[in-house]
């Protein structure tokens, strides 16, 4: 049953006037779902809007196997742990996706799809961490280039602001939890992100690589309402 952009599977009451509120995709947190429930909501949801991508993040290995069996047009991001359902809309506006480390890599997938799905163009610069500052330096004019910046680090999370005072861009900072026992799986990379020296930082809670990339393909959009990345 639907009414009013709300349709009922069971248990699951799906929204699917996001994209009239907001101009943003659906998307469903596959953790915590039954393979089951991810192919009904993901069917369901892309029968309503089946010109533009529906995302699942956090997909089960076992979810993924049940949505490619069953939607063959889904296509896995094994790195993200993430599936889209229908075509990506056309790039408005760069986000520059950078990581500390290859340990954030999943994180950082999971920004760099998002991102894409929610209309932005993604540039990815990977390994750039503050342990060897050459290399952020190093790229510093990819980083001025991005309309908004999603940074992501673990251990003690200084990339961030050290990114924060090399460019001007918007900058939100992704915590992981990546890093040893007194990294407390993230919290330490989090306090230091939230107190960072660098002006303008906006930070997201840890490993959510989801929101960062709404954010940033927000701000990216907007900034280049009519163009291309």
């Amino acid at each position: 049953m639907a009414q009013d952009g709300i349709h009922d599977l069971g248990h699951t009451r799906l929204d699917t006037d996001r994209a009239a509120r907001t101009g943003d995709p659906e998307v469903v947190y596959g953790a915590g779902k039954t393979p089951e429930q991810l192919v009904d909501i993901l069917h369901s949801l892309h029968e309503a809007h089946p010109d533009r991508a529906v995302l699942a993040t956090r997909a089960t290995e076992a979810g993924i196997e049940a949505v490619l069996a069953a939607l063959p047009d889904a296509v896995v991001d094994p790195v993200a742990r993430a599936v889209t359902l229908g075509p990506l809309p056309t790039a408005r506006g760069t986000v520059a996706v950078v990581t500390a480390g290859t340990s954030d890599a999943r994180v950082a997938a999971e920004a760099a799809l998002t991102a894409r799905v929610y209309g932005a163009g993604v540039h990815q610069v990977n390994d750039v961490g503050v342990s060897g500052l050459h290399r952020v330096l190093a790229v510093r004019d990819d980083l001025a280039a991005a309309n908004c910046l999603v940074v992501v680090a673990g251990m003690e999370g200084a990339l961030p602001s050290v990114v924060g005072g090399l460019v001007g861009v918007p900058l939100v900072a992704v915590p992981t939890s990546v890093g040893y026992g007194a990294s407390f799986g993230g919290l330490a990379a989090l306090l230091g992100m939230l107190n960072s020296c660098a002006p303008g930082v906006t930070v997201v809670n840890i490993d959510n690589g989801f929101g960062a990339g709404v954010f940033a393909a927000r701000v990216a959009r907007n900034a280049a309402p009519g163009g291309t990345a």
